[in-house]
């Protein structure tokens, strides 16, 4: 029989705890924003534009609405019409591909590698060279770490199409050297709260080298407006509120303590959960992955199910990302794809589940994770003697 274990609760993402000692810093600057009554396009995005800018080692930032706005507005940015084909991959948030739809142009999928659950920069890059109506590429930078980058943006150049980085879960991540956002022609950051650098609500960012793209950029989210009330695009509103661009800035200050945090994390868990007996893959960087800043720490288990199932009875949260991938999704059926299309995506999706990983997380938290892990596998051995 199994040892027991005492319960303790364990949520996948605990902002009361990260925010807690925050809390007063950040109060302080919504009340300041309240007070100059300037809600919309203040000081604080354009303070914060730069700050992102600088760490994003870009020469310029565009603040927005959401992380989902950022795509689409970079899409635009970049000329894509409707019919145009963009090449990207079937294992991200709905996001991804939806922007690409919202523009009136047509996804086009390529697998995943299944080590780092990124695009497969080799197949990117061959259907590239084989299909020169490609009009774009984005490669999704998921769980906080960097695609396979150069063959991408080597094939791109030849082509002569943009690269969109979607770097939604992965600010502070690095290629190589390189952070995201700043290799392809526009990057894409989401400030969703529960993204490593979270705001009070939606919140997203653009960042890019061109200083007209940028220009553009900043049109577009205001109607495409570059002087008030004449346009020179037809763009969108999608503004970041200044008071979320007050919290960003507090929060921005401890966003590498908070990266180094989850790669602890991270690396507790492979002490704690590498060569053991147990039918779990772990997540690994890759070696082009100089940088990974754990988003999230996913993990692989035949039964990730029942693994979700046990957690779950023993108060731990867990998140599967993504349970559909997106060429099997209801809406994209008319782009003709089938199950068994992108297989490396289709098995990601039955077997991947986000285990805690978050900056607020002790190590004990993390030794119960791993305990309960320890006995499910002897409880599956058990069940099947």
């Amino acid at each position: 029989m199994s040892t027991a274990i005492a319960k303790k609760k364990i949520p996948l993402l605990d902002l009361a705890g990260i925010h807690a000692p925050l809390r007063e810093e950040i109060l302080a600057e919504i009340a300041r924003v309240v007070d100059s009554q300037k809600f919309i396009m203040g000081d604080d995005v354009k303070q914060l534009e730069r700050l992102v800018a600088q760490y994003t080692g870009t020469r310029f930032a565009v603040g927005c609405a959401s992380g989902s706005d950022a795509l689409l507005l970079a899409l635009l940015a970049a000329g894509v019409r409707p019919q145009d084909r963009v090449l990207t991959t079937p294992y991200s948030f709905f996001a991804t591909a939806g922007a690409i739809s919202r523009v009136g142009a047509v996804p086009v999928f390529v697998d995943i590698e299944p080590a780092t659950y990124n695009i497969d920069a080799e197949n990117a890059r061959r259907y590239l060279e084989r299909d020169p109506a490609i009009k774009a590429v984005i490669p999704v930078h998921l769980f906080g770490a960097c695609a396979d980058m150069d063959p991408i943006l080597e094939a791109a150049r030849l082509q002569g199409c943009a690269v969109i980085e979607d770097g939604a879960q992965s600010i502070g991540a690095e290629y190589k050297g390189r952070k995201a956002q700043s290799m392809g022609g526009i990057g894409c950051i989401s400030f969703f709260p529960s993204k490593n650098l979270g705001a009070f609500g939606d919140g997203g960012m653009l960042t890019t080298n061109d200083e007209g793209l940028a220009r553009k950029l900043a049109a577009l989210r205001e109607h495409g407006s570059l002087k008030k009330y004449f346009h020179e695009w037809v763009g969108i509103n999608s503004r970041l509120d200044t008071i979320q661009a007050a919290v960003l800035k507090v929060k921005f200050r401890y966003l590498d303590e908070w990266t180094a945090g989850r790669q602890r994390n991270a690396d507790r868990y492979r002490l704690l959960l590498d060569g053991a007996s147990i039918p779990l893959t772990l997540p690994k960087a890759a070696s082009w992955q100089t940088r990974h800043v754990y988003n999230q720490f996913v993990v692989r288990c035949p039964d990730r199910d029942g693994l979700k199932a046990w957690l779950k009875e023993n108060d731990v949260g867990t998140e599967i990302y993504y349970p559909l991938s997106l060429h099997l999704q209801p809406c994209f059926k008319e782009l003709g794809y089938v199950e068994g299309d992108f297989p490396e995506s289709e098995k990601a999706s039955r077997e991947t589940l986000a285990l805690p990983v978050h900056s607020a997380l002790s190590i004990e938290d993390i030794e119960y994770v791993c305990d309960l892990i320890r006995q499910f596998a002897g409880n599956s051995v058990q069940a099947a003697l």
